[in-house]
């Protein structure tokens, strides 16, 4: 698989939204389940649950198919979050 990686931002990105984008990009790149799920060393039945949202893999899982896809998992910081008074979370 090519070494292009490609950034897309998402934001507020439900387990059914990753795995529509995880499939259009496996698709994309003409891989199929087998193929890929070897690649990343998970079994086909995993990587079909991811694909289709019923899946709750461990971020080592998702993280091996986003990276073998040339894909990245990002974190951010939301805007309206703060630092509650005595040390917790809040939101703004």
């Amino acid at each position: 698989m090519g070494a292009c990686r490609e950034r897309i931002w998402f934001i507020m990105m439900n387990t059914a939204e990753i795995g529509r984008l995880i499939r259009m990009r496996r698709v994309l790149l003409k891989v199929d389940q087998r193929s890929l799920s070897e690649i990343c060393g998970i079994s086909v039945h995993a990587l079909s649950d991811i694909e289709s949202g019923k899946g709750n893999p461990t971020l080592k899982s998702l993280n091996r198919v986003l990276e073998a896809l040339g894909m990245e998992l990002s974190v951010g910081v939301k805007s309206s979050v703060k630092a509650a008074p005595g040390g917790g979370i809040g939101h703004a």
